[in-house]
């Protein structure tokens, strides 16, 4: 990935993805929240790390999700073939450790996203800023930040913003085209040693009352445009968790095993890789030959008159 979509202005996006199951037996399953459900169900719960560039998007990295009352129960992980060593570890643990092994790896990048899950731990968050990594993550409504000399709930610092601060917008292209939205923006704090936060709004065009909210810290000098391209690129996860289920299998299986689940998740990681390397090839191909037939395409000589 890192040799065909490798770019220093990349995007990591973490999210997760539950895997409806049936019984107990299945390493880590549980009655448990699935936003795939929308609605608690019993289900595998994997945190994903994906990669998005120019070039294109897929998943970078994952782990098995493993409940608390699993990894107090040695019996019930040694029927599952869970490793001695695994312990209980949140999906905020997940993602750091996914984060990091990115950067020990060389992965380019420069921006961190994901959803409230993420952007509502500030531990996650100061966790970035201290290895110097920019993000703009999602947070609740009801979050609440310093402003204006109280801590305030996001929704309410939305209600004092005038209306010429908001920006109509793309946040880039989607499957039904591009997602313009109004954005607005207003700094919290001052700057630290070059390095803005900011507290971020997206409203939509057609229902005003369907309200978003993120904190992003990067470069003081960081466009509005920027922040924005980096907030929107967090779908690019939820685009790949579709596509990689309906071209790949990421959740046709069967297997109950901890080493199981790895084995099968995996493939079907590398399997959607190749698939978005080969269409990021593909187009890089159909654009260059345009341009080499434009280059060559004869010049029409303008009528001359005497």
């Amino acid at each position: 990935m890192v040799k065909h979509l490798g770019d220093e202005d990349g995007v990591l996006v973490v999210d997760e993805t539950g895997f409806l199951k049936k019984g107990t037996k299945s390493a880590g399953v549980r009655r448990q929240y699935s936003g795939t459900a929308g609605r608690v169900e019993n289900c595998q719960i994997g945190v994903f790390l994906a990669y998005a560039t120019k070039q294109g998007r897929t998943f970078l990295d994952r782990e098995l999700y493993l409940p608390r009352e699993w990894a107090e129960d040695k019996e019930r992980m040694a029927g599952a073939g869970i490793p001695k060593e695994a312990a209980f570890a949140t999906k905020l643990v997940l993602a750091r450790r996914m984060i990091e092994r990115a950067r020990q790896g060389g992965v380019p990048f420069r921006w961190v996203t994901g959803d409230a899950v993420y952007g509502s731990d500030s531990h996650l968050r100061g966790w970035l800023e201290e290895r110097e990594i920019y993000y703009a993550l999602a947070v609740t409504s009801q979050y609440r930040v310093f402003y204006e000399g109280a801590r305030r709930r996001v929704s309410e610092i939305r209600e004092m913003l005038s209306q010429e601060g908001w920006k109509r917008r793309s946040a880039g292209a989607g499957t039904k085209g591009e997602r313009v939205c109004d954005w607005a923006r207003i700094p919290l704090g001052e700057a630290r040693e070059e390095r803005q936060r900011w507290l971020l709004f997206r409203r939509g065009v057609s229902d005003p009352t369907e309200v978003a909210y993120y904190v992003a810290s990067g470069p003081e000098k960081t466009s509005l445009e920027e922040i924005i391209r980096v907030a929107g690129t967090r779908w690019a996860i939820e685009e790949s968790f579709e596509s990689a289920k309906g071209e790949v299998g990421l959740d046709h299986y069967e297997v109950r095993s901890w080493e199981g689940w790895y084995r099968h998740i995996t493939l079907a990681m590398f399997a959607h890789a190749y698939l978005t390397v080969v269409r990021a090839r593909a187009a890089s191909e159909a654009k260059a030959d345009k341009q080499k037939k434009k280059r060559r395409a004869p010049r029409k000589r303008k009528n001359s008159s005497r």
